[in-house]
């Protein structure tokens, strides 16, 4: 049956937030930004660090640079962040829809399917990657998803965006942003742009109640002409239900806010022949809030998390001190080198040297007044540096990678005495470490994006939508999806009780999409390797799931089921085989010679092409090390492998729920 929404005429009722309440709302905003100054003052630093204006900051605490001269800007740092963002963008997660129920199945596949089509019309891969340079340089990415009206031509799409962490507040010593008694979201807009969408507001708008921190941009960014609108969160109870309130407003105008929305929407049902169906009043705004799900529709992913605060620290603020003691050495290095490569001179006043001749190289011949005796010009003594600081500028860069996890290691350098493998594979799986364990802490907030994700299409694909979906065999598939599937379902009636309803939950397996092409070579290389060892075949069932079982690769659990699956089918086709052959005895006694030899020919050939397979197949030698084959080829090929494979989680998956309510 479908559905068709009207407001239900009212009277207008008097509105709970005006211009007293958004002067209340304004003097939390500047208490919250007052309690983040510290932050956004790190914020800030950490982006001129990234532009590589580190003698900006550093001047702050040094004498360097101040004399005009000189100053070394190196790329240490910057080189730290753009590895670390490479690490994130190669696993790149991707989900994985589980259900809690049987019944759910379908619908699990169906949004496991549809969801990523929905990410990629937002363009998630520039958000994500955006959001990564936010997480890597400031210490936390910040993602916004929320219900945009206005997309598909006002029919209405879910909307995701990286946030700017300077035009956020929440309240100051929390750690969970949902625990905030308000949340703020600030946005500068043009006076004339914001009139034309709201002619309420025409020659209203004068001054600013507010303007929040900004970045020292490299292009000048005027806010003349500009106000600020505010966007308010905030939690309120409603009928034994945390929901989620919403108010947008400039100066002390209201633009929007759910509970002054106190019109209760008429549901008209159509039913499958056009004929009009049961009308039913849905709850206000004020009632139901601005999302069911009753969060703020922001997911904050830190780096390095620190406690009292949503936000952590980035490897700016880790690596910063060790930058500047590398800027420092390399300008003195510098300057000592002109001076050794310039020579000075000591000259007396009556010398008589003539100093422009001195000077022109282009001259061989100099003037002189006089004797030209030995302290008439003496060339000052240059002292060159010892060799002990360049081993304390190499220390300090080795700090600076081991602090970080960018070691030699990590970006594919050895030291010439490691020659083995596996010892290599092994050296570059330990340097993986923090990058498996920041993508981990990425996939927890990915995970929390998609189950807004089901939520929202929950609450709002009323009407359905048609997908673009990849189907089996990289088929195309086309399919119309509503959230039918996603609303309270009515369980029915046991003993003469009413069960109730039951909502479908499921739970977000993230995993990395595999990306990488040696990621890809090896498991193509695993499959042949099954196919030529029999694992396919269905009389060595029991064998193959034997030896799987002690494996782990990725997929591992679908292939044990495939090839149980193919064991079992094989099973009923000796059976019904059997049966037939019985049959033929007492039916058919002259087609008993024929069938049997057409199963011993079915029989003898699956058994010949596993013995054929198998009997060339050599099983590779493995090392007392690390278990990696000696034959040269497999080991450079695992190697390589595990390097690639260093920065994605081990296992490559994090599970989240999704629709906890019930």
């Amino acid at each position: 049956m479908d559905e068709k929404e009207m407001m239900l005429p009212e009277a207008e009722p008097a509105r709970t937030i005006g211009p007293e309440q958004l002067k209340m709302l304004t003097a939390v905003l500047q208490e919250y930004k007052t309690g983040k100054a510290r932050t956004e003052r790190r914020i800030v630093e950490s982006e001129n660090w990234w532009k590589l204006r580190n003698d900006m900051e550093e001047q702050k605490a040094t004498e360097l640079g101040k004399d005009g001269g000189f100053k070394s800007v190196s790329g240490w740092l910057h080189n730290v962040i753009v590895s670390k963002h490479a690490d994130a963008m190669e696993a790149y997660p991707e989900p994985n829809i589980l259900p809690r129920e049987q019944g759910d199945r379908p619908e699990a596949q169906i949004l496991s399917d549809i969801i990523p089509c929905i990410l990629e019309q937002n363009q998630y891969e520039r958000t994500y990657s955006d959001a990564m340079w936010q997480k890597l340089k400031t210490g936390t990415g910040v993602y916004k998803v929320v219900w945009d009206k206005g997309k598909l031509n006002g029919l209405g799409d879910i909307g995701i965006e990286r946030v700017n962490l300077l035009n956020i507040y929440w309240e100051p010593g929390i750690t969970d942003i949902q625990k905030s008694r308000y949340f703020f979201h600030t946005e500068l807009w043009d006076k004339d742009v914001l009139t034309e969408r709201y002619p309420e507001l025409e020659g209203k708008l004068k001054g600013q109640t507010f303007l929040s921190t900004r970045f020292l941009y490299d292009d000048t960014v005027k806010t003349d002409g500009k106000v600020t609108v505010i966007e308010c969160y905030y939690h309120k109870h409603v009928g034994g239900k945390q929901t989620v309130q919403y108010v947008q407003y400039v100066n002390d105008i209201v633009l929007y806010a759910t509970e002054n929305d106190r019109l209760r929407p008429i549901v008209q049902g159509i039913g499958p022949m056009g004929q009009p169906a049961i009308a039913q009043e849905k709850p206000s705004m004020a009632e139901r809030g601005l999302y069911d799900h009753g969060k703020y529709p922001y997911i904050f992913d830190p780096l390095f998390p620190i406690e009292g605060s949503p936000c952590g620290y980035g490897y700016v603020d880790l690596c910063r001190n060790p930058q500047t003691e590398i800027d420092l050495l390399k300008t003195s290095f510098v300057k000592n080198a002109m001076v050794g490569a310039t020579p000075r001179y000591f000259k007396r006043m009556d010398g008589g040297v003539n100093e422009e001749e001195f000077l022109d190289l282009s001259k061989p011949l100099v003037n002189v007044n006089g004797n030209l005796g030995e302290d008439s010009l003496r060339q000052i003594d240059f002292s060159p540096l010892d060799g002990i600081y360049v081993n304390v500028l190499d220390r300090t860069i080795q700090e600076l990678r081991e602090t970080s996890g960018n070691t030699e290691t990590s970006t594919g350098n050895i030291s010439s005495g490691v020659t083995a493998a596996s010892a290599i594979a092994a050296l570059q799986e330990a340097s993986g470490k923090s990058s498996r364990d920041s993508n981990l802490a990425a996939y927890r907030a990915y995970g929390e994006l998609v189950g807004m994700v089901i939520e929202l299409i929950r609450q709002f694909y009323d009407l359905p939508r048609q997908f673009r979906i990849v189907g089996q065999h990289g088929m195309e598939q086309f399919i119309s999806y509503s959230n039918k599937g996603l609303q309270p379902q009515h369980q029915g009636t046991d003993f003469g009780m009413d069960m109730g309803f039951r909502l479908p939950v499921f739970d977000i397996r993230v995993s990395a999409q595999k990306r990488n092409i040696y990621t890809k070579v090896t498991q193509n290389e695993l499959a042949i390797q099954f196919f030529q060892m029999g694992f396919f075949n269905p009389q060595m069932v029991d064998q193959a799931l034997m030896t799987i079982e002690m494996m782990e690769f990725d997929g591992r659990d679908e292939i044990m089921q495939r090839i149980s699956r193919n064991g079992t089918v094989y099973q009923k086709l000796v059976q019904y085989m059997q049966l037939a052959l019985t049959l033929a005895q007492v039916a058919r006694p002259e087609m008993v010679q024929g069938l049997s030899q057409d199963i011993m020919q079915t029989m003898g050939a699956s058994a010949g092409s596993v013995m054929g397979r198998t009997g060339g197949t050599q099983m590779m030698e493995s090392d007392h090390i690390a278990g990696i084959g000696k034959k040269e080829p497999g080991i450079v090929r695992n190697a390589r492998e595990r390097a690639e494979n260093s920065t994605q989680p081990a296992g490559g998956s994090v599970t989240r729920e999704a629709g906890g309510k019930q």
